[in-house]
């Protein structure tokens, strides 16, 4: 392009040599004419002169415009090369975004087709669960009503009348034992099943990154039954409209006055009725802590309206002082058994291998509250404390207070003195209702024995090295032939016995690497008692009791909305629309594994509250996000 522009200068300069010359050159034949035609009297020379003089101006005028069109002219052509440069780079930007929409359409497509099988085989599996139901329910019936006939077929011979049939009644005794030992098999082929079922469905969670759903129904309660102003026609309001009819669907009879009664459905992942008890309940969640050591955050999260027993799912009921220590026992709440139960865990590992902290938090009018922070005299005083979003998207409580424990019994004895401090208002509807969302979280570190073990092998070698007579290379992976270097595991455990506080970090061992450090990984339990919704005629509250309800709804609407962002997939999620939502953002969005316990109430009474919250679990098992990853250990290398 450049040497384009010299050549095209170079042309113009020429050209203008040659209109200089042609100039002159007629100049000179037009005073040679003059001189021989014009008479000696007539001064032609000033005239010819004064002509050529204007013609050469307008010549150089012309030659000045030529240049400044050429110089034009080449601008023009650098800057179409330059344009020419660009699209050429957005055509090759723009295939190389079409190749990466198009591998990404790819691999979203087989992700859909291999979601797309799984969900089938769970729907067949489902189908072929309900016909064994179906036939075996069948079976047990017709096989009642032979062992009925039987039975009286029995009782009829061995009357002292009958006494001549003994055969016949053997065998129908052993007609008898034979179809209750095909109803036992029947049995448990049903059960094993159930099992499968429950197995491939957990399985389909995990792949999807499902948030787990269980739902909880209480019994009937003395305040459920209050006089209606209603019409006498209309349905009472101790009437049970919501009941569990299997271990995963509950149904609600929507009874309008006038109006033939309308049954919906709502499926989740475990269904308790009234008749389950706590440790049924607990059972269910069970699993879930052994994740919590596997390396995988956990959440547990009770919601509902206010008095439809999430304190009592989540702390358990305090029993008489009378009671015996087996029903204090069994009335005790996912809290307390979860500790217990991470405890048994961390018992069964390697001593020292883990230690927990606890910390008890309440969003209280939707300001964040430390119930374990204490004042200049050392009494406990909840101090209000921020949420921020990290630099890695996670949020975080700065100057939380984490207190160390080592049983459960000092977890519940630090909850139990701070429970006091939870704010609590009676209403119209729950005489103990709470007025804030208390969060608990116990913090499990955990050291990887793989790196105790490498330290203790570290030192041995180095021992090893400092009395062998020959000088070589080693590294923690290889031994050489010497017979002095080859030793047992036992005998690394052995000889870092006496000397434990030696770190492999300071050792002389000719090692490639300088030292390695061992970091613990942390993981977190969190347990989360959510305030009760409200309707505020129902309640009766007014003044400051007033503006907690409004808090807490809005609260919980904005858990809800954050829910249905998720389940619809919508590019932004509002955490930051509530404290509550904005310091869940981890278990609710994040890699945790989160179980929601919808609490419900069964009485006509507040159907609309339980309506709403079967709704909220219905969006949250709708919610996909990513599969719950583990905390890795890891060996930093220094």
């Amino acid at each position: 392009m450049f040497a384009c522009y010299f050549e095209t200068l170079f042309l113009c300069q020429m050209s203008r040599g040659v209109f200089q010359s042609a100039g002159c050159s007629l100049r000179t034949q037009t005073q040679t004419r003059d001189q021989k035609k014009m008479p000696l009297f007539i001064n032609r020379d000033q005239i010819f002169a004064h002509q050529v003089h204007l013609l050469e101006h307008k010549l150089r005028s012309k030659e000045e415009r030529i240049l400044e069109l050429e110089t034009e002219n080449a601008i023009l052509h650098l800057r179409l090369a330059e344009c020419l440069g660009k699209l050429r780079q957005d055509h090759e930007e723009e295939s190389r975004a079409l190749n990466h929409h198009r591998h990404q359409s790819d691999a979203q497509n087989i992700t859909r087709s291999s979601l797309a099988t799984l969900l089938s085989d769970v729907q067949a599996l489902k189908q072929d669960l309900s016909e064994v139901v179906a036939v075996y329910v069948s079976f047990s019936t017709e096989l009642e009503e032979q062992s009925k006939t039987l039975l009286k077929k029995v009782a009829q011979a061995s009357s002292p009348l009958n006494g001549h049939r003994g055969d016949e009644v053997q065998s129908l005794q052993a007609r008898v034992a034979a179809l209750e030992r095909s109803l036992e098999e029947e049995t448990e082929r049903c059960r094993a099943e159930r099992r499968r079922r429950k197995e491939l469905h957990n399985a389909v969670v995990e792949l999807r990154g499902n948030i787990r759903v269980h739902c909880r129904v209480r019994p009937v309660l003395p305040f459920d039954h209050v006089q209606s102003s209603t019409s006498a026609s209309g349905p009472a309001p101790s009437e049970e409209v919501v009941c569990a009819i299997s271990d995963d669907t509950v149904m609600v009879n929507c009874l309008k006055t006038g109006m033939p009664g309308q049954n919906k459905m709502f499926e989740f992942e475990r269904v308790h009725g009234p008749e389950d008890s706590q440790d049924a309940v607990f059972e269910e969640v069970k699993p879930l802590l052994t994740s919590l050591l596997d390396g995988y955050n956990v959440c547990i999260m009770a919601y509902g309206q206010t008095g439809s027993g999430k304190t009592h799912t989540m702390m358990g009921s305090q029993s008489p002082a009378e009671s015996s220590t087996t029903q204090q026992e069994a009335q005790r709440g996912l809290i307390p058994q979860a500790a217990a139960e991470l405890f048994r865990l961390i018992s069964e590992k390697p001593a020292e291998s883990h230690t927990v902290e606890v910390s008890v938090m309440e969003v209280y009018n939707n300001e964040v509250f430390d119930l374990l922070a204490q004042d200049e005299q050392g009494n406990t005083a909840g101090e209000r404390r921020d949420v921020i979003t990290t630099s890695s998207g996670t949020s975080q409580v700065p100057s939380l207070t984490h207190e160390p424990v080592c049983s459960a019994s000092d977890v519940m004895r630090i909850i139990s003195s701070i429970l006091r401090f939870r704010a609590h208002c009676p209403t119209l509807v729950h005489t103990e209702s709470s007025r804030s969302h208390l969060i608990v979280t116990l913090t499990i570190s955990s050291k990887s024995p793989n790196a105790l073990a490498l330290a203790r092998r570290l030192q041995r070698a180095k021992k090893d090295m400092q009395h062998s007579p020959h000088k070589e290379w080693w590294s923690p992976r290889c031994r050489r032939a010497n017979p002095a270097a080859r030793y047992s595991s036992d005998e690394l455990l052995a000889s870092t016995a006496s000397s434990p506080s030696r770190s492999p970090a300071h050792s002389p061992c000719p090692s490639p690497r300088h030292s390695i450090a061992q970091t613990p990984f942390r993981t977190k339990l969190q347990l989360v008692d959510l305030a009760g919704s409200e309707c505020v005629g129902m309640s009766g509250v007014t003044g400051a009791a007033l503006w907690e309800v409004s808090c807490i709804n809005r609260s919980l609407s904005a858990l809800s909305d954050v829910l249905g962002a998720l389940a619809e997939q919508r590019p932004h999620i509002p955490y930051r629309n509530s404290k509550l939502t904005h310091l869940l953002q981890d278990v609710i969005g994040g890699d945790a594994k989160l179980l929601v316990m919808l609490c419900v109430s069964p009485t006509q009474r507040f159907v609309t509250e339980s309506l709403q919250s079967l709704g909220l679990g219905t969006r949250a098992r709708q919610v996909q996000k990513e599969p719950p990853r583990r905390k890795n250990n890891t060996l930093k290398v220094k």
